[in-house]
């Protein structure tokens, strides 16, 4: 991959976190991404290749999932991405089946598999979009700086980090930090599917546009998702920036407080509320 197109990658991945501009003579991120030929001025898909489609893993996730994949099926069917995870009985084995798991590229140069942690009875799941490499070094989800955050964001509105239920789309960390490829979304999101049906939360927190996509199935932008709550197959979904996304732009706090103000509303509230 040259220069260029992991500028452009880059880029989209900002655009589509909220952000609209970025130090880069004062240009906008969509300036630059038209300046580099990034943004086809025609119609939109005109120029991209074969190659650049297959990366973009939300049409992946849109054409290969399964149109009724609600989570009502019996927990032995197997009828959710007709897939063995989905038999899967417990945390405990869903954590041992992602240690031994090859389904994707990753495992080769993860250094831990980073399945996720917390109560198994929480009310409350963060998700996230992938380990880095702090988490890579030492099989935790959000540790380092962002982790410090999150830990603080949960104590802001009375949650202990062991009381809830965290983890991230994919369970190994992508070499370099690099954006998730369709097929590695793909092979992950059984595991958290599963994770999410044995867990019941009464809510979810998506943090950041990786999260926010793959669990809503959508493309909209983060900055149009957040400040909504979502469902996410009969659970409420509060959509929020990530604790890393946080530690690059303060302004962006305020928001996600008002975010997680709202998730402890709801989880709050009276049964059927």
């Amino acid at each position: 991959m040259d220069a260029r197109d992991r500028l452009r990658r880059y880029l989209e991945q900002r655009r589509d976190m909220g952000e609209t501009e970025m130090l880069l003579d004062s240009m906008t991120v969509d300036d630059v991404m038209r300046a580099i030929g990034a943004i086809d001025t025609g119609p939109r898909g005109s120029t991209s290749s074969d190659a650049e489609a297959s990366s973009d893993w939300r049409e992946a996730l849109w054409e290969d999932r399964p149109a009724d994949d609600g989570l009502e099926a019996p927990a032995d069917s197997g009828e959710l991405f007709d897939d063995d995870v989905m038999r899967l009985n417990s945390l405990k084995t869903i954590e041992n089946a992602v240690a031994k798991c090859t389904r994707c590229r990753l495992y080769k140069t993860a250094t831990n598999p980073v399945p996720g942690e917390g109560s198994p009875k929480s009310r409350l799941v963060c998700v996230g979009e992938a380990p880095g490499a702090n988490e890579d070094a030492t099989g935790r989800p959000f540790v380092g700086p962002a982790g410090n955050l999150l830990t603080k964001i949960l104590a802001a509105v009375d949650l202990r980090r062991e009381d809830v239920f965290i983890c991230n789309v994919l369970k190994h960390r992508p070499p370099g930090n690099r954006n998730p490829l369709a097929d590695e979304v793909l092979a992950c999101s059984p595991y958290l599917v599963r994770q999410l049906e044995l867990i019941k939360p009464k809510v979810i927190v998506a943090f950041g546009t990786f999260a926010a996509q793959t669990l809503l199935d959508t493309k909209t932008p983060i900055g149009k998702l957040r400040g909504l709550v979502h469902q996410y197959h009969g659970i409420p979904l509060v959509v929020t920036y990530h604790p890393a996304a946080l530690l690059r732009n303060p302004a962006w706090k305020r928001p996600t407080w008002e975010d997680v103000k709202l998730a402890r509303r709801i989880l709050d509230s009276p049964p059927g509320a």
